[in-house]
């Protein structure tokens, strides 16, 4: 997908919102955090009990995917866009220290926070954070049996390649477990190209349709999807969620 964003500047304030998302996890945003959004979403508190507090204070998700992940013991898994490491904590309760989690994240505060708190609980042989870019990750061809996100693909201009790149690591009959925003029809070019709603999860959102595609396109067959009850809290991010149908969705897709 093309559009006429400002990449770096995009990146720059994708980094600075989330940069805050991770230091000042009760600020004022576009978007709600914390454990009851992650409760209202669908996860498991006696899971949300066993990961670092810290973490799931940060928790920025638009959806729950781990019903459709069903991660086991002793498996790796790739968390794209791990943030501050509520999704990368649960994952590790559920693969256990035999297995291993690798979240990704290019915002190095959240990266900071990440590790600190994985040290802090003893978990960091299991569950660790690598600084990188998710449509070009630091990982090995066929190594993962899972990759899951949830609300950063949406972040990404380039879809197509973060799919690719998803399909490269995975192992044959891995899955991708993910959730995202997502639109019903095509968002205008004034959306499009206002950095502001790309940083908040609205402006890069693609066509559920065109979405779809792109996963197909890079050689993995979706299996499940469903919708999640996220709400988007400034007048003008539900606006657009109004007008374009901007909603999210949690995917399973396998190679």
């Amino acid at each position: 997908m093309t559009t006429a964003i400002d990449t770096q500047q995009l990146e720059a304030k994708v980094r600075r919102m989330y940069r805050d998302v991770a230091e000042h996890p009760d600020g004022s945003y576009h978007f709600e955090t914390g454990r009851p959004l992650a409760e209202r979403l669908g996860y498991d508190p006696t899971l949300l009990d066993q990961i670092p507090q810290a973490a799931l204070d940060s928790f920025a998700g638009v959806g729950h995917f781990f019903d459709l992940a069903e991660l086991t013991e002793g498996e790796r898994v790739f968390d794209l866009g791990s943030g501050s490491g509520t999704d990368s904590f649960l994952a590790g309760t559920l693969v256990g220290p035999d297995g291993l989690v690798v979240g990704v994240d290019f915002t190095p505060e959240q990266l900071s926070k990440a590790r600190r708190l994985a040290s802090e609980a003893g978990v960091d042989d299991h569950v660790q954070f690598r600084h990188g870019r998710v449509d070009s990750l630091p990982a090995p061809d066929g190594g993962a049996d899972c990759v899951i996100s949830n609300g950063v693909i949406n972040l990404i201009p380039d879809k197509a390649a973060v799919f690719h790149e998803v399909a490269r690591v995975l192992r044959p009959g891995g899955r991708l477990a993910i959730a995202d925003i997502v639109t019903e029809r095509q968002l205008a070019a004034a959306i499009v190209c206002d950095v502001d709603l790309w940083a908040s999860c609205i402006g890069g959102a693609a066509q559920e349709s065109a979405y779809r595609q792109a996963i197909e396109n890079a050689g993995l067959r979706i299996q499940r999807v469903h919708s999640n009850p996220y709400e988007f809290l400034s007048d003008g991010a539900r606006g657009a969620t109004t007008t374009y149908g901007v909603k999210s969705i949690s995917l399973l897709a396998t190679k």
